[in-house]
């Protein structure tokens, strides 16, 4: 049996074990060849005595060796040749008995830290984070993060009555990463990881990678494995795999899951509640996807969940990882997708986060002129830091993967894509070039783009971006950003800057309906009427509308046929199928009330409506990005502020009129492509939907009388403030 002084590690190495500053615990700790067998040490500042237990119940005492460390001897055996427990007995006579994770080799392996160090892991997420596994043929989980600047890293939870100095995790070098595997413990565990910084302070931290966390205000994580879901939607996934999302519809329902719809007792609904609602609202409105807002967690119900704490954590307001998963599986066995907000441009300054990760400016930027957001009070992530970089990207792939969402909505891209940004001269720095592009966050943008779409075919990325920086849509391989779609903010600001104006003042806008003509052809474009339009002070699309109510709710029809007539996929945020009255407030539900009132109930008929026509006519859709899926009939009808234009797709064809004043335009000639006869579809202003029931229910004949530049024209009826959508009887 070797000596006392060869059981107790040196004293040096015991006083940093004990200080929580130890890099290698194992180094210490577990198990260590020894002459004629293995010497065995475990630590515990406040534990009175020790004890090995074998397997079969067999116990025999450890002794002191100095600062909380214990040691013992097993003769005859090799490290890794046996399985021991370690029990611990306290003052108050209370034992604590387990596994002795400083046994166990590493659960990291050296490809995966070089991917690490190099920020090129696409899989980061399999590796880092919290991983119910078995290991060496025990179950438990293995903790491993990324936190290059710490002294130590420890590990907190209720497994070990949140005292991280008993469960100090190894650094694995220059990766960075700190790891431990932890027996005895798996999914629903609570934990947070107690990090030593540079400056000697301890900070406690939630994991940046955790799969689950608790509900606001708590901030602990939770052990889970999204990996084992067992999904269903195979059918699903297997058709969007050929789907081509340019030639296919595209309406989705935006949606704030905390306010689209509550229980009679004012509390949420839960994903899989929610799940069975929405299929039956998007089957009733024609939505072919769900645009949900900020799933990942975060702790402000206020920011909607733009100010994201856990970037891989569906948040635990309205259930489980697994009920999240259930959400997206039932839309998806019902013929619906789900795109997802992504929030990559900033992240708030909580100090459980991300903010300090290890007591220095590690995910943010170290400038404040490029890491913090003077609008939103947040920090910006460092985009040229490889292994933040690399945290993105992995978390990007991660929603398409572990919850097989169809889609990205990335949010703010423009504070992303320029570095005065929202900044006067002086307060930020330009590239190297000396211009104000962010370059690091462009690189991001197309290798987040390029990895999505070399790993998950007939998915999509969408940019809200609101300038005119070119290429955001084009492949990267011709020198774009890569997206597959962006958001046409100049197109919902400047409609609804017309709608807004009275009827008799129209005809001095007209082009603000017209202007994107110019520019629809230079990305492609999803048409969004969304939440930031309809709160702080905005007010809701009915009341943007002028008129008397009667005025009101018909443009508000008209303006969703233009919409809907235009090119470009579609996204309606919740409520507009009601016509609210009053803003968005996150703070409770819809007023589904209103559906039961005359004229809320005859949009929503509409709305009906609108969607089973956008459906049944590929005209509208399948051509929203060809050169000759659009052309004007006429756009200089400035007097009557009347508009008309030709939609094609799949060898179907479509007309939109709009009319655009409340007065009707009786015998109104247009020139049409083809002759013969033409059935009015859709009719905004029927007495369906509350409007005067002014048109053409019979159709109308187009005659070889050319008008407009079109070979025939047909003699119509515009109903006031209307919109109709015309298609011809035979091919």
């Amino acid at each position: 049996m070797p000596s006392t002084q060869q059981l107790a590690p040196p004293a040096d190495e015991v006083a940093r074990l004990a200080r929580g500053e130890h890099h290698d615990p194992h180094s210490v700790l577990g198990t260590h060849a020894a002459d004629g067998g293995t010497i065995i040490r475990a630590f515990h500042p406040d534990a009175t005595a020790a004890d090995l237990v074998a397997p079969n119940g067999g116990t025999a005492p450890m002794q002191p060796a100095g600062g909380g460390v214990w040691s013992g001897f097993v003769a005859d055996l090799a490290p890794g040749e046996f399985r021991y427990r370690v029990r611990f007995t306290f003052a108050d006579g209370n034992t604590w008995e387990h596994e002795d994770p400083y046994r166990f080799t590493p659960t990291i392996g050296e490809t995966d830290l070089y991917l690490i160090g190099e920020g090129t892991h696409e899989r980061l997420y399999d590796v880092l984070g919290a991983h119910p596994r078995t290991h060496e043929g025990v179950e438990g989980t293995s903790f491993a993060v990324w936190a290059p600047n710490a002294r130590s890293v420890r590990i907190v939870g209720d497994f070990n009555r949140w005292d991280g100095r008993v469960t100090p995790m190894r650094s694995m070098g220059a990766s960075g990463t700190w790891e431990l595997f932890v027996p005895g413990i798996g999914a629903g565990e609570l934990y947070k990881f107690e990090i030593v910084g540079r400056d000697g302070k301890l900070r406690l931290k939630a994991d940046p990678f955790a799969f689950a966390m608790q509900v606001r205000p708590e901030t602990a994580s939770r052990v889970w494995d999204p990996s084992v879901y067992p999904w269903t939607d195979d059918a699903w996934m297997a058709e969007r795999a050929t789907r081509d999302p340019y030639r296919s519809p595209m309406a989705a329902y935006e949606v704030h899951l905390g306010s689209w719809m509550r229980n009679p007792d004012g509390s949420w609904l839960g994903y899989r509640q929610a799940a069975e609602k929405l299929v039956e609202h998007c089957r009733r409105f024609g939505f072919t996807h769900v645009g949900l807002l900020p799933v990942a967690e975060h702790p402000f119900d206020g920011s909607w969940g733009y100010q994201v704490t856990g970037y891989f954590a569906p948040t635990a307001r309205y259930g489980n990882p697994d009920d999240f998963a259930a959400l997206v599986e039932t839309l998806h066995n019902a013929g619906i997708g789900v795109i997802v907000d992504w929030v990559p441009a900033h992240f708030p300054t909580d100090d459980f986060a991300l903010r300090r990760f290890d007591g220095t400016p590690l995910y943010e930027h170290a400038d404040p002129r490029r890491g913090e957001h003077p609008d939103w009070g947040t920090l910006i992530f460092d985009y040229g830091r490889p292994e933040v970089r690399n945290f993105l990207v992995a978390n990007a792939l991660f929603w398409f993967d572990r919850y097989h969402v169809d889609g990205l909505r990335v949010d703010a891209v423009a504070s992303m894509l320029y570095l005065d940004y929202s900044r006067k001269a002086g307060q930020w720095t330009p590239n190297r070039f000396g211009g104000r592009e962010n370059l690091e966050a462009i690189a991001f943008l197309r290798e987040m783009n390029e990895r999505v779409y070399a790993h998950f075919p007939g998915a999509v990325t969408i940019a809200e971006e609101s300038t005119a920086f070119p290429g955001i849509t084009r492949p990267t391989y011709l020198g774009g950003i890569g997206f597959g779609f962006k958001w046409d903010m100049g197109w919902m600001h400047d409609t609804l800057a017309y709608f807004s104006e009275d009827p008799v003042h129209r005809r001095y806008h007209h082009d603000r309906l017209t202007f994107r003509g110019l520019y629809a052809g230079t990305e492609s474009f999803v048409l969004p009427l969304s939440h930031d339009e309809v709160v702080h002070g905005k007010g809701s699309l009915l009341r943007k509308m002028p008129g008397d109510e009667w005025q009101r709710f018909a443009n508000l029809r008209a303006l969703l046929v233009d919409m809907w007539g235009q090119p470009g996929k579609k996204l309606l945020f919740m409520g507009a199928e009601l016509a609210m009255p009053d803003e968005w407030n996150h703070d409770r539900a819809l007023p589904w009330e209103l559906l039961d009132e005359p004229m809320h109930g005859g949009v929503a008929r509409f709305v009906e409506d609108l969607g089973r026509v956008y459906a049944a006519t590929p005209a509208l859709w399948a051509g929203d990005h060809a050169a000759d899926g659009f052309a004007w009939i006429d756009a200089s009808d400035v007097e009557s502020s009347v508009y008309s234009w030709i939609r094609r797709g799949e060898d179907d064809l479509a007309v939109v009129v709009l009319n655009l004043t409340p007065v009707p335009r009786l015998d109104y000639r247009l020139g049409l492509p083809r002759g013969g006869r033409w059935s009015e579809v859709l009719n905004s202003d029927s007495e369906h939907y509350g409007g005067s029931n002014l048109g053409n229910l019979g159709g109308v004949e187009a005659t070889q009388d050319a008008w407009h530049g079109q070979p025939f024209s047909a003699v119509l009826t515009l109903p006031p403030l209307s919109g109709l959508i015309l298609r011809p009887l035979s091919s």
